[in-house]
């Protein structure tokens, strides 16, 4: 089921790529990234990992903003990140890769900060995407996960729009999935409507 569940997603987003960032959701997320950019802290020449990036919009953003920063974009449709290195305005600082959220190949400590924007309730493993997350982190790093909220208190609000699919988690359910995998929870902040953004760190050794 996993593997199918994967190969789903995929071909919806490769499908989507060659119109992405002309429907709804570029509109969408430019707003929601505005918002978000108010609150990101980052340490000078920060290295940086787009976990979803989709067409690379956000990376785009951050480089704008920060100009010394180096990012890597991660995706797992081909025809998304296709998009994504066409409209890449700041090679070499920003390069993309395919993979999966739940096995990063990448090194341990190697991101000061990672970000997840309206993906994170794609994914069918969160606690191992948060494992991966803290393992890539270095001491001090902080993960922003941008995604709609849910409104049920007890678990995740599945949301049966894909093959298996979507899931909203509230704010003390993201905390408790974050201190998991050993991240803490600084804090919330709401961006627009119910898409809320929770700021965790990866403690310093």
């Amino acid at each position: 089921m996993t593997n199918d569940f994967f190969s789903n997603k995929k071909f919806l987003f490769d499908r989507w790529a060659p119109s992405y960032d002309w429907l709804f959701p570029s509109v969408f997320y430019r707003a929601v990234h505005k918002r978000l950019l108010e609150y990101v802290d980052l340490p000078e020449s920060a290295n940086v990992l787009d976990i979803g990036c989709g067409t690379g919009r956000l990376l785009e953003r951050l480089a704008t903003q920060f100009p010394d920063l180096q990012a890597i974009g991660l995706d797992l449709s081909a025809n998304m990140l296709r998009v994504a290195r066409q409209s890449n305005r700041h090679r070499p600082r920003l390069i993309y890769v395919e993979g999966k959220a739940e096995s990063l190949p990448f090194a341990d400590g190697q991101f000061d900060a990672v970000f997840s924007t309206i993906s994170f309730l794609h994914y069918l493993e969160p606690k191992q995407v948060l494992s991966e997350i803290a393992r890539v982190l270095s001491p001090g790093g902080r993960f922003y996960l941008v995604d709609f909220t849910s409104i049920k208190e007890t678990e995740p609000q599945l949301l049966p729009l894909s093959t298996l699919g979507i899931r909203l988690y509230n704010p003390n359910q993201r905390q408790l999935l974050g201190s998991s995998a050993g991240l803490l929870c600084l804090n919330h902040h709401y961006l627009l409507g119910p898409v809320l953004l929770t700021v965790f760190a990866k403690p310093q050794i």
